[in-house]
């Protein structure tokens, strides 16, 4: 029986480097002890509460990027939000989670519309105002992507 130590991952909106290329794949290894101590000796850290942290641990475990082989907290900082949260996502599934929640975070995962080049057009909000002599229209509740929760750690 062979373990997995590495997973591939597909942003849901991808890093835009300097020459405007969008990288949306990518492979993230297993974290060790080290890779969560050592990020906290860092200066600029102020505790284990300080969001720089997450990004100096995803810069050690994230090995690749799209055709960028070298993933540094500079690449990090520069995702989009939603990218962000999904790597921090799949961070706790790989290493915390069950080949279940692997499985289910995969299934959901939400691919947003590419950033460069022609966009689908943006859908019309409807008018507030009910047409005569009936009810305005009801709209649908907004779609959201589910979240993973991290399995709480027991402290030893």
């Amino acid at each position: 029986m062979s373990l997995t130590t590495a997973y591939e991952f597909t942003l849901p909106r991808g890093y835009v480097d300097r020459n405007g290329e969008v990288h949306r794949t990518g492979r993230m290894r297993l974290a060790t002890a080290r890779d969560e101590l050592e990020p906290l000796r860092d200066p600029t850290v102020q505790g284990p509460d300080d969001p720089r942290l997450t990004v100096l641990i995803l810069a050690r475990v994230v090995q690749s990027l799209g055709s960028l082989d070298l993933v540094t907290p500079h690449e990090i900082e520069g995702l989009f939000a939603a990218d962000l949260a999904f790597l921090q996502d799949f961070y706790g599934v790989i290493n915390f989670g069950s080949q279940q929640e692997y499985e289910e975070l995969l299934a959901t995962q939400v691919q947003a519309p590419p950033l460069i080049g022609v966009s689908a057009p943006v859908p019309r909000a409807p008018d507030p105002t009910p047409p005569a002599g009936g009810a305005g229209p009801t709209a649908a509740p907004p779609a959201s992507r589910p979240r993973i929760e991290e399995i709480p750690r027991v402290p030893a």
